[in-house]
C-alpha cells in the first residue's frame, strides 16, 4: 500500500502556470510578519555590532598567533 503525503500537490498537465505562481507567492507574502522600523534598526545595529566584535577578536587572535610564530621560528 502506498503512503499518502500530508501535503499532496494537485497534478496538473499544463506545466508551469505563471498565474498560479503569482497567486501562491502573493498568498505566502500575506502570511509574513514584517518588522517595525524600530525593530529593524535595532536588530540591524545588533548584527553590525556582533560582526565588528567578531572580526576584531579574530584579528587579535591572528596577531597573537603571528607574534608567537615569529618567536618560535
Amino acid at each position: 500500500m502506498a503512503k499518502k503525503n500530508e501535503a499532496e500537490l494537485p497534478k496538473t498537465t499544463d506545466g508551469f502556470s505563471f498565474n498560479n505562481f503569482y497567486q501562491g507567492t502573493k498568498e505566502e507574502l500575506e502570511k509574513v510578519v514584517w518588522p517595525s522600523r524600530k525593530q529593524l534598526i535595532s536588530e540591524s545595529a545588533a548584527v553590525l555590532l556582533m560582526v565588528t566584535l567578531s572580526a576584531s577578536l579574530i584579528y587579535l587572535v591572528d596577531g597573537l598567533f603571528a607574534w608567537a610564530a615569529k618567536q618560535v621560528f
